[in-house]
C-alpha cells in the first residue's frame, strides 16, 4: 500500500528542484535543449524559444507540478486498487 498522501508531498519537492536544475540549465547553456533533443531523444529539432522570465519560470513550474501531482496520484491509485 503506497502512502498517498506522502507521495503527494514528496512529488512537487523533487518536481520543482529538476524544472529549476533544467530552467537554471538552459538560461546559462542555451544550446542544451537542441543538443537534448539531438543525443537524447535521436531528433533533429530546431528550437528557437527566447521565452525567459519569472513569469515564465513560476508558470512552467506550476504547471509541471500539476502534471507531476496528477501523474503521482493516478500512480498510486492504481496501485492501491489492484491486487
Amino acid at each position: 500500500m503506497i502512502n498517498t498522501k506522502h507521495l503527494l508531498k514528496v512529488v512537487p519537492a523533487w518536481m520543482s528542484i529538476v524544472y529549476t536544475v533544467c530552467y537554471a540549465g538552459v538560461a546559462i547553456y542555451p544550446p542544451i535543449r537542441e543538443m537534448f533533443m539531438k543525443y537524447s531523444l535521436h531528433a533533429s529539432v530546431s528550437l528557437t524559444s527566447d521565452y525567459f522570465g519569472l513569469a515564465y519560470f513560476v508558470s512552467g513550474l506550476v504547471i509541471w507540478n500539476i502534471a507531476a501531482i496528477a501523474g503521482a496520484w493516478l500512480f498510486a491509485f492504481l496501485f492501491n486498487k489492484m491486487k
